[in-house]
């Protein structure tokens, strides 16, 4: 099992962060463009969907550059607490084990936003090529963080 945390400061008050990490549109703008998670078209924004504990809410596939599938996720989240964060602990194809918590905190500059992601690839010869893309995804996650807010 694996864990990388991400923190990144944003000058951005928490209310504003908040509908940003929650948006179909914030999410896809940090992933880009790396990568993309498909949505169910209805859906704008996490706080849209009625969210039961430990339930999957849909599945998105994972688009490497937008366009070539490489995995899926059932998007479940444990929990959604508005304007705090969220705990995310998907079935993937590719894991054995994800969890994503993104947690965020008031800062004298801004918002501090901070993930830490905890994985097992299915695949243990895979672990390094696992970490090098989502060490190589989370950073872009924060520097469009960093730019856009």
């Amino acid at each position: 099992m694996m864990t990388l945390t991400f923190q990144s400061t944003v000058a951005a008050p928490k209310e504003q962060v908040w509908r940003w990490i929650t948006s179909v549109d914030g999410i896809s703008t940090e992933l880009a463009p790396i990568a993309k998670m498909t949505f169910p078209s209805h859906v704008r924004s996490l706080t849209d969907i009625d969210i039961e504990s430990g339930k999957r809410l849909f599945r998105s596939f994972v688009l490497l550059g937008g366009i070539v599938p490489i995995d899926y996720s059932d998007l479940t989240l444990v929990s959604l607490e508005e304007g705090e964060g969220f705990l995310e602990q998907s079935p993937m194809l590719s894991m054995k084990q994800w969890q994503h918590e993104r947690t965020l905190s008031a800062a004298p500059d801004g918002t501090v936003v901070k993930d830490i992601l905890t994985f097992e690839p299915r695949v243990k010869l895979s672990t390094p090529i696992v970490k090098w893309f989502i060490q190589t995804l989370f950073s872009n996650r924060h520097k469009q963080l960093r730019k856009h807010l």
